[in-house]
């Protein structure tokens, strides 16, 4: 593919914008429906979605050879992406106020630099452990409302579900590695993998409702913009960008432009605390991913 990085600016900033909304449309369709429910049927969206671009571009046999060639990778990533990471994420923004889930959910880029030192065998930088200090005390700080010193959290057991997504989302794209799948077809795979996993957990846990068409709305986009088409937008920026580090700090916009949907349509005040959590959160990103870019030169 030919490089172009006006086009992949515009590709990049569609992905930021997008990312931006889903953590309103979380907490709005949750107040309609349970976490399991969400998580069923945007799901659902997303595999009909990512589907439909197979077939587009007459990749569906190759989805086939992919889950013959790694079938217990393949069921390792569906059960962690969609079935587990979103089923407690989902969990977590069900109990905690957006503003306060959304920041946390960010330090996943931390995380997945820590679990590669072990999975991975990379090095582990003066500069990661630095950013972890500082993006955790910005977790800590969102977490008490601006009170770390008390360590009186707004909801324990909420903060705990968020920080264990964060472990899940960076094993999903460390055991994504290994995956020898185009992305989109690798992504289709582990979603087809992931509705049978959710749909058996339905079995056994108990019914969902139906949703009315008010509702379904909102799964539809979180399918839509979350977890299918985003990606394929922002692939297609990776490929066409001269350099990836010009586009991927554009995503260090995305929490700041998502606390403006949720003061806007959820009807959160968004608290001085939660700015602060979330520019330590970003300095802890930028910090280390700076480093590793010095490094790797």
């Amino acid at each position: 593919m030919e490089k172009n990085q006006t086009l992949a600016y515009k590709y990049a900033l569609i992905s930021v914008l997008l990312w931006s909304t889903v953590a309103t449309a979380f907490k709005v369709s949750l107040n309609f429906m349970t976490p399991l429910e969400l998580l069923f049927y945007s799901s659902c969206s997303s595999l009909f979605i990512l589907g439909s671009i197979l077939v587009y571009q007459k990749k569906l046999t190759e989805a086939f050879l992919h889950v013959k060639h790694q079938p217990i990778l393949v069921l390792i990533l569906g059960a962690i992406n969609p079935f587990i990471y979103y089923l407690l994420l989902f969990k977590a923004y069900a109990i905690l106020p957006a503003q306060e889930a959304q920041a946390i959910n960010y330090t996943w880029a931390l995380m997945f630099a820590y679990l590669s030192v072990i999975f991975l065998k990379q090095k582990l930088f003066k500069a990661d452990i630095v950013a972890g200090l500082i993006c955790y005390f910005g977790v800590l700080i969102i977490s008490t409302k601006g009170h770390p010193l008390s360590l009186h959290f707004s909801d324990m057991y909420g903060v705990l579900l968020a920080l264990f997504s964060t472990i899940l989302w960076s094993l999903y794209w460390i055991f994504n590695s290994k995956s020898h799948a185009d992305s989109v077809v690798g992504l289709f795979c582990n979603f087809f993998v992931g509705v049978i996993f959710i749909s058996l957990y339905i079995v056994y846990s108990g019914s969902i409702k139906l949703p009315n068409i008010e509702t379904s709305l909102g799964a539809i986009y979180v399918g839509l913009f979350e977890m299918g088409i985003t990606f394929v937008f922002w692939l297609k920026a990776v490929k066409l960008s001269h350099s990836v580090s010009k586009i991927s700090n554009l995503i260090f916009l995305s929490p700041f432009l998502s606390l403006f949907f949720i003061y806007y349509f959820v009807g959160e005040d968004i608290l001085p605390s939660t700015i602060l959590a979330l520019v330590l959160i970003i300095l802890g990103l930028v910090i280390q991913q700076k480093y590793k870019q010095k490094s790797e030169i």
